[in-house]
């Protein structure tokens, strides 16, 4: 027999030593049972009914723990025990002589970290919305065709098969397309009775949060919902290079014949000009607002069926020469002595000798930072003078390149104002290229520009150009997809955070100015 060694089981031995021999005394003596024996007695009875409990207890779950074996432990954070120090001081097990050791009398808890999950952008979550399907009322006399028992999928095969002229499974008329059966969905009339209501189509520019960003206007929003999800009435070709096609939406009165003016129209581009939808929200982002509304459409005027950008039409801008797609003709040379001149600046007006035309000097530095953060070439470097061009450049195809020896006479281009707002320009063909490497970015882009929109800075400066464009990005549904999703974003806007601090770094090291430039 073993001598205990913890303090609980010295008090109860101890209590068993008293107690045992007391009540065989009070049973096996000739002594008068007092009341006082009696209670004595009960007491040392009870106590011993409880240590025999605790006994067998322990015994069972010696048993249960030997019958688990090595493969069958459980977490220790799934057993529930009272006495768990709260201090974090836990006693190592203690050890026996024959080497055995003793389990100390506490549970070990393994807490696991949170996963890491992408932040959720304001207004990027859609909520989550019950569906409801309102079960139209039949026609008099025809309730037994709408009762409970009959399905929309079974009665769709009935109707298929009543409609003449569709056979089920048959093949398209075209050789090499695939086979096709008539689908019947919710709001088509089978049997002279509705189904299901028709459901509203979901507009392709989405906005889950109570309001829309707040670099975006109602406007803004209100275009970008009629390029998006207006129906095409008219097609016509424009005299572009780019091969660029004319939508003529929403159609106009009828009897006439659609075009522009009476109806709206988007320009679309080719799939390749994706970054046109990029560049119109991060000319928002900056508040520079000089970019027409642009969208991502799935077309069916593009053989593959591809999503492409289309831009707003707006007619209210100058004419523009057939050369260089400009309101203003302007060279590389005359570009550098207007921004030395500072034309309009502080309401200043210039002196004829200064050559100065009627932009203002602020558009130069909006259009600068804008064109580099994107890498857009051309507009004041149409021979590709800056960097190192790839073949597919047009200034490679068009063979422009030997001409950067007399780069003061070449012409800029896509220099566009409005008729009724010379002072200001319109950024048009905004094509970015954002597979250009840092050690290849075009700084001529910034050559002789000396002050910088406060309110691009600051957006650049900031922490929240990534979520900002995140945020902004995300309504265009089309558009998201076909990059990829939120991927494919990311990808991106980490090209433009880090030529945004290549930008922050040429600010300071040449000491320009930032301005505020909202005149």
């Amino acid at each position: 027999m073993t001598c205990p060694d913890k303090p609980g089981q010295l008090i109860n031995w101890f209590i068993c030593s008293l107690c045992i021999p007391r009540v065989r005394k009070l049973w096996s003596s000739r002594r008068p049972r007092t009341r006082r024996n009696l209670l004595l007695g009960t007491a040392c009875a009870i106590y011993l009914g409880f240590l025999v409990s605790q006994v067998g207890r322990s015994s069972i779950q010696h048993g249960q723990a030997a019958e688990k074996g090595p493969h069958g432990s459980r977490d220790a954070a799934e057993v529930p025990f009272p006495e768990i120090p709260l201090d974090g001081t836990l006693a190592p097990p203690e050890s026996q002589g024959n080497g055995t050791t003793l389990q100390p009398n506490v549970v070990y808890i393994t807490l696991r970290s949170k996963r890491s999950k992408p932040a959720n952008i304001r207004g990027t979550v859609k909520p989550k919305r019950r569906k409801k399907y309102a079960v139209a009322s039949a026609a008099p006399g025809q309730a037994a065709l709408v009762g409970p028992s009959l399905q929309p999928q079974e009665a769709a095969r009935a109707a298929d098969a009543a409609v003449p002229g569709f056979a089920r499974g048959g093949n398209l008329a075209k050789v090499g397309e695939r086979p096709w059966r008539l689908a019947w969905g919710p709001g088509v009339r089978a049997g002279g009775s509705d189904f299901l209501q028709p459901k509203a189509k979901e507009s392709n520019i989405r906005i889950y949060s109570e309001s829309a960003p707040s670099w975006l206007s109602k406007d803004d929003i209100r275009k970008m919902r009629l390029l998006a999800d207006s129906e095409v009435a008219g097609l016509g070709q424009v005299s572009s290079e780019s091969g660029a096609r004319l939508l003529v939406l929403e159609g106009s009165a009828p009897g006439s014949a659609p075009r522009c003016g009476p109806s709206p129209c988007g320009l679309l581009r080719q799939p390749l000009d994706m970054s046109e939808v990029f560049a119109f929200h991060l000319d928002r982002i900056l508040g520079l607002n000089r970019t027409l509304p642009s969208v991502s459409r799935k077309s069916e005027f593009i053989q593959d069926g591809r999503p492409c950008p289309i831009i707003l039409w707006d007619a209210s801008l100058s004419p523009a020469s057939n050369d260089t797609h400009s309101s203003v003709k302007l060279t590389w040379g005359t570009y550098q002595q207007l921004l030395k001149q500072k034309c309009w600046q502080n309401g200043r007006v210039p002196k004829p000798e200064w050559g100065c035309t009627e932009i203002h000097h602020h558009e130069w530095s909006k259009m600068a930072l804008f064109d580099f953060l994107l890498q857009i070439y051309n507009r004041l470097d149409t021979n590709c003078c800056g960097f190192r061009p790839r073949k597919e450049d047009a200034c490679v195809q068009n063979g422009l390149r030997p001409k950067c020896n007399d780069q003061d006479s070449a012409a800029l281009a896509h220099i566009v104002q409005r008729k009724h707002d010379p002072r200001h320009l319109v950024f048009i063909d905004n094509k970015g290229f954002f597979d250009r490497s840092e050690d290849n970015l075009n700084f001529k882009l910034l050559e002789g520009i000396k002050e910088f929109p406060e309110s691009a800075v600051s957006v650049l400066k900031s922490q929240h150009l990534r979520q900002k464009l995140l945020q902004s990005l995300f309504l265009d549904k089309v558009y998201w997809e076909s990059q990829g999703g939120r991927q494919g974003i990311e990808k991106l806007i980490d090209v433009i955070e880090q030529r945004a601090k290549i930008l922050i770094t040429y600010i300071n090291a040449h000491g320009a100015k930032v301005l505020p430039m909202n005149e």
